[in-house]
């Protein structure tokens, strides 16, 4: 028994959501998002007391592996187009810096050459200064996966801390040789 999958969700104001065939769709104020529903799973919109329910009409397995999963993927859906979803990183390291041109995020980060990465339709990616980056979306998955990728590129290392980490991520720093004995 899901006890993920069995809560309600409450339909905020603002945002529409139906279900067309074997999808869920979620309009808001920052965008359209769209989810499959698995075959052995129901989703109802009840319009009047503004809810949706998520239920299974079998006891399979997948049906119970998917039950919580696609409860758990709308109400992240009704919360991104309505108030979207931001990733915040930060580039250290002396000369690290980061912008962007056009669709492109060009990074220089210690390496011989300038990485760049391909910003993907529905994110928008700002630089506030030249080592601090903002990943902003109403698709949680696709903000997140983004922001991770662009992490990926210099992974933080454990001697000086150096490379691209989340806002506020801890970094655990190893001693060096000379901290033996």
């Amino acid at each position: 028994m899901s006890r993920i999958g069995n809560k309600i969700i409450n339909i905020v104001d603002g945002v529409k959501v139906n279900v067309s065939g074997d999808a869920v769709n979620v309009e808001g104020p920052k965008g359209k998002l769209s989810f499959p529903v698995a075959p052995n799973l129901a989703v109802k919109v009840d319009e009047g007391e503004k809810t949706v329910s998520v239920t299974r009409s079998a006891d399979i397995r997948t049906a119970r592996a998917m039950h919580g999963l696609t409860r758990a993927v709308i109400q992240n859906m009704i919360i991104g187009v309505k108030d979207g979803y931001e990733k915040k990183l930060e580039l250290q390291g002396v000369g690290y810096v980061c912008k962007l041109a056009g669709k492109t995020l060009q990074l220089r980060v210690g390496l011989a050459n300038e990485l760049k990465k391909e910003i993907p339709a529905g994110l928008e990616v700002t630089c506030p200064d030249q080592t601090h980056i903002d990943v902003k979306g109403c698709d949680k998955q696709q903000v997140g996966q983004f922001a991770a990728e662009v992490r990926a590129l210099r992974k933080p290392e454990p001697y000086k801390g150096k490379g691209i980490r989340y806002v506020g991520e801890q970094v655990k720093i190893k001693p060096g040789k000379s901290a033996k004995a």
